[in-house]
């Protein structure tokens, strides 16, 4: 069993990965794309609304989606890893297809 000196840099390294795939989500996925639209349609573009601005913003984005991230990890600390561990494979999947093609 790993030590608490190997699992904090494992975690690091997941919410890292989960991190990206969350802003990854919310500002590019097709999924999200009415979300983003109708937010976009209610409050004006980017350049008018603060709110539709951090959606289109991917170190604004990152920012909420790791503190998000970092507050669950302590408060609940084995549903995080359940959620957070295939958001970084899904990252780590999309980095290394984007990557092959």
């Amino acid at each position: 069993m790993a030590n608490e000196h190997t699992e904090r840099p494992m975690a690091l390294l997941v919410d890292g990965l989960a991190t990206y795939r969350l802003v990854k989500l919310v500002r590019d996925d097709r999924i999200t794309e009415p979300v983003r639209d109708a937010v976009e349609e209610r409050n004006g573009p980017p350049e008018k609304s603060k709110l539709t601005y951090l959606l289109s913003c991917p170190w604004c984005l990152s920012i909420y989606a790791g503190a998000a991230l970092t507050l669950a990890r302590r408060r609940w600390p084995v549903a995080t890893s359940l959620v957070a561990r295939p958001l970084a494979l899904s990252a780590l999947t999309g980095l290394a297809t984007t990557h092959l093609e």
